[in-house]
């Protein structure tokens, strides 16, 4: 997604649109920052498979909307929307320059501190389950989502941050929890055969 673009100017006054560029001015900035900082770095690390990745992505991601803030539109979309937007494309950029620069980036190993208790196995087996099924879908629909779940964009923000109508949006995140569904199920078929 390109840069946002000027506000709209009032033709009689002159002056730029008051509501739309008064959205990450004075502590809305560092508000934004504290509720969703987690949920930038959690899709980071699920579309990266990497922390330090990730957390460069999120701090780029944060850094390209505080120097932009006061052109955000407010009219094409929420701070937060716009704030994954630039995470996405961050991550696209490291996943392109992973592709022409290979190296030996592996991923995290799950935390296993709580896995001691029956439920907290269960709990971790899923996860494991979910993170391998969501590997599997396409590139494309993994980003659908992760955008979704962990962003927890609405239907008219995603379709903002993908460039797609809203209605797309929609079935493009019916089908991949559909595949993603299916997905799990043919894991844990093939756990208990």
């Amino acid at each position: 997604m390109s840069t946002p673009s000027d506000p709209p100017v009032d033709q009689a006054s002159g002056a730029t649109a008051p509501a739309q560029r008064e959205s990450l001015q004075g502590g809305a900035f560092e508000e934004l920052f504290r509720d969703c900082a987690a949920d930038v770095h959690g899709y980071a690390i699920s579309l990266l498979g990497d922390r330090q990745s990730a957390e460069d992505v999120t701090a780029l991601a944060f850094e390209r909307l505080y120097r932009c803030r006061a052109r955000l539109d407010s009219a094409r979309g929420t701070p937060r929307a716009w704030l994954f937007a630039i995470a996405r494309n961050a991550a696209l950029d490291e996943l392109r320059r992973r592709r022409r620069h290979p190296s030996s980036v592996a991923a995290d190993a799950p935390d296993t501190e709580d896995e001691r208790s029956g439920s907290a196995l269960e709990r971790a087996e899923r996860r494991a389950t979910v993170r391998t099924a969501l590997a599997m879908l396409p590139r494309r629909e993994q980003e659908v989502v992760l955008l979704k779940f962990h962003g927890q964009l609405s239907n008219g923000e995603l379709a903002r941050v993908l460039g797609i109508s809203e209605s797309n949006a929609g079935t493009r995140v019916h089908r991949a929890l559909t595949r993603l569904r299916e997905g799990c199920a043919e894991l844990d078929r093939q756990e208990v055969a």
